[in-house]
C-alpha cells in the first residue's frame, strides 16, 4: 500500500475539544445574545421576513386541508339552517293562507248572516236560524241535513229558505237533526206565482236540468205568457209556503206545435250547492183558520126537500 494513501489523523477516541457542558454554556449565552440583540437592535428582522416568504408555500398548502374542512361544515350548517329556515317560511305561508281562507269563509259568512237578518225582520212568519252540516248520501236525491231538530221545535213540512230564496222543506225530523228535501229533487212540488203577469202554476224539481240541477213548470199551455227572466215567488195558496218568497226564474222557454204544453225551465234563486245558514220558518197551515165544520146529512136532506 503506498504510503501516501493512509491516513494519519488521529482516531476519534483520542480528540480532544470542548466539553458537552462548555457547548451547552457557549449555544445558551449565543442564543441570550442573540434574542437581546433581536429585542433590542431588531437584528434577525431581515432574516425572520426571508424565512417566512420562503415557507409561506409550504404554510398555505398546509392550510388548506383545515380550511377545507372549515368551509365544508360551514357550507353544511348554512345549508342546513337555509334548509330550516324555507321550512319555516313554508310552514307559516301555509299558516297564512288558512288564516285568509277562513278569513274569506268569515266574511262570507258575516254577509250570509246578514242577509238572513234581513230577511227575518221582512218576515212576519216565526222563524229558526240552523246551519247545513252535510249532504246526503244518497246519490238520487237532493237533501241536506241541518243542526237543528225536534228539540228545538222543527216540525215537518217547515219552509227552509236562504238569504237568497226558498231552499227547500224539511221531509224528516229527529231530536237533534232534521233533513230537508232541496227544490230540485224530483219529489219536490212547489205553488208559485208569476210577478210580471200573476199567472200561478206549479213548479217541480228537475235533479238533471242543466247537469246541476234546475226546476220546471209543467202544464203550462204553449200560449201562456211566460218569457225567460220571469221571476216566480211563492203564492202562498198551499198553506205551507208563506206568499212573496222568491223561488225561481225563468231560464229557457220551449214552445212546440206538437205539444199542448210548453216546456220552461227554471234556476232557483236560494243556493241549492251552497247554502250554510238557512232560517226555518214555521208551517203557514198553524196560521190559517180553521176549516168550516160540513153540514150534517140530515140538514142537506132537509134543504133540499
Amino acid at each position: 500500500m503506498p504510503l501516501g494513501t493512509l491516513d494519519r489523523t488521529a482516531p476519534t477516541l483520542f480528540k480532544h475539544g470542548p466539553s458537552a457542558l462548555s457547548r451547552l454554556a457557549l449555544y445558551s449565552a449565543l442564543a441570550l445574545f442573540l434574542m437581546v440583540a433581536d429585542a433590542r437592535f431588531h437584528v434577525t428582522e431581515p432574516l425572520r421576513k426571508a424565512v417566512a416568504t420562503v415557507l409561506y408555500p409550504l404554510q398555505w398548502l398546509m392550510l388548506q386541508p383545515v380550511e377545507f374542512a372549515e368551509k365544508g361544515a360551514g357550507y353544511l350548517q348554512s345549508l342546513q339552517a337555509a334548509q330550516q329556515g324555507m321550512d319555516e317560511a313554508q310552514k307559516k305561508m301555509a299558516q297564512m293562507s288558512m288564516r285568509a281562507g277562513e278569513t274569506d269563509q268569515l266574511l262570507r259568512e258575516n254577509a250570509e248572516l246578514r242577509q238572513l237578518l234581513e230577511l227575518r225582520q221582512r218576515l212576519t212568519t216565526p222563524a229558526l236560524a240552523a246551519q247545513v252540516i252535510y249532504d246526503t248520501a244518497d246519490p238520487y236525491t237532493r237533501r241536506v241535513m241541518l243542526d237543528r231538530g225536534q228539540l228545538a221545535g222543527v216540525e215537518p213540512g217547515s219552509p227552509v229558505v236562504d238569504a237568497a230564496g226558498v231552499l227547500g222543506q224539511v221531509t224528516r225530523v229527529y231530536p237533534m237533526l232534521s233533513e230537508v228535501t232541496l227544490l230540485i229533487d224530483r219529489d219536490q212540488a212547489i205553488p208559485v206565482l208569476n210577478l210580471r203577469t200573476g199567472a200561478r202554476s206549479v213548479a217541480y224539481g228537475d235533479p238533471v236540468a242543466g247537469l246541476g240541477g234546475g226546476m220546471e213548470l209543467r202544464f203550462t199551455p204553449g200560449n201562456a205568457d211566460v218569457q225567460e227572466g220571469d221571476v216566480l215567488s211563492t203564492s202562498g195558496v198551499d198553506g205551507l209556503y208563506p206568499p212573496g218568497l222568491p223561488v225561481a226564474r225563468v231560464v229557457r222557454v220551449e214552445r212546440r206545435a206538437d205539444s199542448t204544453f210548453a216546456r220552461i225551465y227554471c234556476a232557483p234563486l236560494a243556493q241549492v250547492y251552497g247554502a250554510r245558514h238557512v232560517m226555518v220558518l214555521k208551517p203557514l197551515v198553524d196560521e190559517l183558520p180553521p176549516r168550516p165544520a160540513p153540514e150534517p146529512a140530515a140538514q142537506k136532506r132537509g134543504g133540499r126537500k
